[in-house]
């Protein structure tokens, strides 16, 4: 009989729902379904959603100190498996438990999930910079997702020990084969999806604005717009919302609802320019449940993303590209069938839950 490895996961869960939080929570009950990994977790996810995600408060600062009472879950494992912050407080509020676990000789596995670890660590200075390099410095392996991003850890440890691990789709969102068919069937207007947090760097406002010109200009179309609205836009958002006739907001969404958003949806939209955007999984859902995408060149994107292959680039805050690309996405519905059909099918041989944990297994194996 084999013995189990014990795996502690210290990272956000579900919820507030984040990329990382989802990837997290895949983590933990795919890895925990197997015979040879028994999974604890240290759920370090902070119960109020604010667009400055890695900001210092004392109320956070408070919540992380409470956390490091948990530790005494490292003496059972043997492999600890973080996915910190990018910034210097969301790096540091990690130190105890790394701390902790090099000291017991564990094996420490840092999954950054995003693009800006790099960045920060360029930017701070002095003592900050050096605690910053020290904390990071004790990862065993570190994990980004995508080739474009192995920059975040290769200031911190040996590119031979930096690993990449794709994304992935859940499994109830692909489609059936009968859904698809119906869903290539039908193209008579754009119907527009964005589903994220409605953070401005996430493209919201640019979206809107984009929405309002079509409206002002008669264009059909539909749209439907899912996530968090932080409080501080959240007045401005919701203006928009009263003055668009053919767009609807349908707050935070999850499970057969998402589903059937993404089913609904042709045309999918992140106009994202955010400064810690890794890899955003909802572009790998927007492809699996056959949809345009409509995206920027940032971050990790170009890794799971090819112009005309799987949608089109629009510009970083910019209304006008995005109504361009709407009407683009409009003017040609066999290149449009085409796109759809191709998202699927690639989604469906490369970014499955099964590959992202044997991936992760053999990560951890390593």
């Amino acid at each position: 009989m084999s013995i189990k490895k014990r795996i502690l996961l210290i990272g956000p869960l579900p919820e507030p729902t984040t990329g990382v939080a989802l990837a997290n929570k895949v983590v933990v009950y795919s890895l925990g379904a197997q015979n040879n990994f028994e999974v604890d977790v240290i759920n370090t996810s902070y119960n109020k959603f604010d667009e400055n995600l890695g900001a210092f408060s004392f109320s956070k600062l408070i919540f992380f100190l409470k956390l490091n009472f948990s530790a005494y879950k490292i003496f059972k494992a043997d492999i600890v498996y973080i996915t910190p912050g990018q910034t210097f407080f969301g790096v540091v509020k990690y130190a105890f438990f790394i701390l902790l676990s090099r000291l017991l000789g564990k094996e420490l596995i840092t999954h950054i999930h995003g693009n800006y670890v790099g960045k920060e660590y360029s930017l701070l200075k002095g003592f900050k910079k050096w605690v910053f390099k020290k904390l990071l410095s004790k990862t065993s392996k570190g994990i980004v997702l995508s080739e474009t991003l192995i920059g975040n850890m290769s200031p911190f440890i040996e590119n031979k020990n930096i690993f990449v691990l794709y994304n992935f789709v859940e499994d109830y969102l692909f489609p059936s084969t009968e859904e698809i068919e119906t869903k290539l069937k039908l193209f008579s207007k754009p119907k527009i999806l964005f589903l994220s947090n409605l953070m401005e760097e996430k493209g919201i406002f640019a979206l809107l604005e984009a929405l309002q010109i079509l409206e002002n200009e008669g264009f059909a179309y539909e749209a439907k717009i899912g996530g968090n609205i932080d409080e501080s836009n959240k007045e401005k958002i919701l203006k928009y919302f009263e003055s668009l006739n053919n767009t609807t907001y349908c707050g935070v969404v999850k499970g057969q609802e998402k589903k059937d958003l993404f089913i609904w949806a042709n045309t999918f939209i992140l106009p994202t320019w955010y400064t810690m955007e890794g890899q955003p999984i909802s572009i790998l859902e927007a492809m699996a449940t056959a949809n345009v995408v409509l995206t920027t060149n940032h971050a990790g994107i170009p890794d799971i993303f090819k112009e005309s292959i799987n949608g089109f680039y629009v510009k970083k805050n910019n209304a006008s590209s995005i109504v361009n690309s709407i009407k683009q996405v409009c003017s040609n519905k066999e290149r449009v069938k085409t796109i759809q059909e191709h998202n699927f099918k690639e989604a469906k041989e490369k970014y499955r839950v099964n590959s992202f944990i044997e991936n992760a297994v053999s990560i951890f194996k390593a």
